[in-house]
């Protein structure tokens, strides 16, 4: 289910909207109808070399924008990127209100802009995600520090379906959020087993997949596409990994270097103290040498005394 294909067949807006509109309910904690497919924005999806596997726009019946993605790898700098997508998408419902308007010779009023979901499934998640491994779901907005609240339109949702794998090994599927999941992540046929019998709404799903795999060799081009397209992301985000080691190694090299350079420093600055020193003490030598002479001088002078006393 984690491949474009079978995810946009699967979960059709157009031809099956009441599975995606069960999906989105269940994650986003309310009913919800799907209403209609948007096209994608392809000249901003086609500036990345992108690990995006499935990417669907949809219009929710209140007006609500809702992104679905599918990452078999999930993105680095995940909340930089997911802050640019739905700045991008929350433009790109601003534009559609104000053409509406625009349209219907109604006045333009921001209240009038409906909010934007970002929904991100994840395969494989960052590490980031790792260090919680019992929280399945992550969910952002804005939130005020003095408790004033203001209708903040972007909504982002993170699902790692990798850490929930764990979780189904150890406890099974619980609820509907499970069930989800376990269709989405798992080809285990002891689960999917489990799953169609105590929600036998997934029964119809699984019929459908069956079906497009019966065609071999549709389902071979589709395997190869994807996963040619997948093992390029793959080299990329691999080369991006690397890269990033490299930076690594050499910002540690310069810290390195600049403690040395400060050690060296240190150790010239003892050194001149030590000389300092040793000046002291020749200049101490040097003065007590003279003190020395003075004292054997006076010596002599005594004696020199005593012997005309003698006399």
């Amino acid at each position: 289910m984690l491949y474009d294909s079978y995810f946009k067949e699967i979960l059709n807006p157009e031809t099956k909207p009441e599975r995606l509109s069960w999906l989105l309910s269940v994650i986003m904690g309310q009913k919800v109808t799907v209403k209609h497919q948007l096209a994608n924005d392809n000249n901003r999806l086609g500036d990345e070399a992108s690990l995006v596997i499935t990417d669907i726009v949809v219009e929710l019946e209140d007006g609500t924008i809702a992104n679905i993605e599918v990452q078999k790898i999930g993105y680095r700098f995940a909340g930089e990127r997911a802050s640019c997508y739905m700045a991008d998408l929350l433009m790109r419902q601003y534009k559609r209100i104000k053409t509406k308007c625009k349209e219907y010779n109604k006045k333009f009023n921001y209240k009038d802009v409906p909010p934007v979901y970002t929904i991100v499934f994840m395969e494989s998640s960052p590490l980031e995600f790792k260090n919680y491994p019992n929280i399945l779901m992550h969910t952002f907005k804005h939130k005020s520090d003095s408790g004033l609240t203001l209708n903040m339109l972007e909504n982002c949702i993170f699902i790692p379906i990798d850490i929930f794998m764990d979780k189904l090994h150890n406890e099974g599927i619980d609820n509907e959020f499970d069930a989800w999941l376990t269709f989405l992540g798992c080809d285990d046929i002891n689960y999917i087993g489990k799953l169609i019998e105590k929600y036998p709404s997934f029964t119809p799903m699984y019929q459908d997949l069956y079906d497009m795999c019966l065609n071999v060799e549709e389902v071979m081009k589709m395997f190869s596409k994807e996963l040619q397209e997948l093992d390029q992301n793959t080299v990329i985000y691999m080369i991006d990994e690397l890269q990033d080691q490299l930076d690594n190694a050499n910002a540690t090299i310069s810290e390195k270097d600049a403690q040395l350079s400060q050690k060296d420093a240190t150790i010239s600055q003892k050194d001149a103290t030590i000389s300092q020193k040793d000046a002291q003490l020749s200049q101490k030598d040097a003065t007590i040498s003279q003190k020395d002479s003075t004292i054997a001088d006076l010596q002599a002078k005594i004696k020199e005394l005593e012997a005309q006393i003698s006399h």
